[in-house]
Parts: C-alpha cells; sequence; structure tokens
C-alpha cells in the first residue's frame, strides 16, 4: 500500500478526533468546576457586607453563609461562641435537663396515685389511718414521759429527805434518778419526730388529694371532648 504523505500541519482522522473530545471534556470540567465553586457572605466589624470565593480567616469563627450559584443561602454557621456564653449554653441545658427529668417523675407519681387509689374517699381513708398510727406514738411517748417525770419528782424528794437527815444518799437512787432523766429526753425526742412526721403525713396527703382531683378533672375532660368529637354529647 503507497504511503500517504500529509500536509504540513496537518493530523491523522483519528488523531484529531480524540484531540478534539480531550478538548471538550477539559472544557466541560472547567465549567464544572466554575459552577460548583462556593460562594460565601460574611459581615465585617463595621457591618460591612461581603461575597466572595474564601473567607478571610479573622471572619471564619465569625456568622457566615455558603450561597448556591444563584445566590440562595443553602447552609449557615453561627458565631463560635464565647466563653461566657457557654457556659450559659450549658447552665441552660443543665435547667432543661432538670425540668424534663421532673416532669418524667411527676408523671410516674401520678400514674402510681391513679394506679392506688380510686376515690378521694380512698385517700381520705389512707391519710386518717396513718395520722391514727402516729398519733398513737406521740400518746405513748406522753405517756412515758408522764411517768418518768412522776418517778423523778418521787426520786428528787426522796434523795432531799435524806440530805436533810444528814444520811448518805444510796448510789442507786442517783442511778434510778439519771435513768428517768434520761427517759424523758429520749421520749421528748422520740414525741418531737413523730409530730415532725404527722405534719409530713397530713402535707402529702393533702397534695395528693389536690393532684388526684386535677388528674380525675383531666381525665373526665378528655372522655366530654372524645365524646363531643363522637357525637355523643354536645
Amino acid at each position: 500500500m503507497a504511503n500517504t504523505r500529509l500536509r504540513p500541519g496537518a493530523l491523522p482522522g483519528s488523531f484529531a478526533v480524540k484531540l478534539l473530545a480531550t478538548a471538550t471534556c477539559a472544557l466541560m470540567l472547567g465549567t464544572a468546576t466554575i459552577a460548583q465553586a462556593k460562594m460565601y457572605k460574611w459581615v465585617d466589624e463595621n457591618g460591612q457586607m461581603h461575597f466572595g470565593d474564601k473567607i478571610p480567616e479573622q471572619y471564619l469563627v465569625k456568622e457566615h453563609q455558603e450561597l448556591n450559584e444563584q445566590g440562595v443561602v443553602v447552609k449557615t454557621k453561627e458565631a463560635a461562641k464565647t466563653p461566657e456564653e457557654l457556659a450559659e449554653a450549658r447552665r441552660l441545658e443543665a435547667e432543661r435537663k432538670k425540668i424534663e427529668a421532673e416532669k418524667k417523675r411527676q408523671a410516674q407519681r401520678d400514674r402510681v396515685l391513679l394506679d392506688t387509689y380510686t376515690t378521694e374517699r380512698d385517700l381520705i381513708v389512707a391519710r386518717d389511718s396513718r395520722l391514727e398510727a402516729v398519733d398513737s406514738q406521740i400518746n405513748l411517748s406522753k405517756s412515758i414521759i408522764d411517768d418518768s417525770s412522776k418517778n423523778i419528782a418521787s426520786l428528787e424528794k426522796q434523795i432531799t429527805s435524806i440530805k436533810a437527815s444528814n444520811r448518805e444518799v444510796p448510789k442507786d437512787l442517783y442511778r434510778r434518778l439519771e435513768i428517768e432523766k434520761k427517759q424523758v429526753e429520749v421520749q421528748e425526742v422520740n414525741m418531737k419526730n413523730h409530730i415532725k412526721r404527722r405534719e409530713d403525713i397530713s402535707v402529702q396527703f393533702n397534695d395528693y388529694i389536690t393532684r388526684f382531683k386535677e388528674l380525675k378533672a383531666e381525665q373526665k375532660a378528655r372522655r366530654d371532648e372524645l365524646a363531643r368529637e363522637r357525637g355523643l354529647i354536645r
């Protein structure tokens, strides 16, 4: 087959096609790169708004936005918080968690209250029963204190009489006197604790009764609303 001489500057057909394809791809990639270039918006310390494909380093910690090719904000990065702002954020988060935890505990208490008592009368009976039990303990302490007080008076009278006759007071009398005095001290503390417990029970059950009424009212309101939705009541 005879050799074909190319004109100076001419390219073989297949090579020209490849070169054209390569140039086209490069052009498309370049266009895509331009299209995908990110644009940012930020505000300087003077309140002046700026746009650019790169945010100056000193503004990276400030609030700024990323824009798409239509200039629409697609992402916003908030400014870095100061130590004081971070501390406040932590405090608020801790407070929020505390409130949520209390709500959960209250919901648990409400379930127990409704599961344990059917009527308000049930709560009153339970309260009065516990108060009566505490009253019995208070009365017992009072009785012991009264008896010990009488014994103390009697022992002190004996000791005074013996001393008046210039006789030696038996050590057993002093020992019994100290025992009775100690008994009074112990029972006075017990009675004080019983009285405090009685007050706590009264407050606790009065709170239970108040909350029970609220929960029952809420249940009734939900039932009435459901009945209205179903057309059972107007």
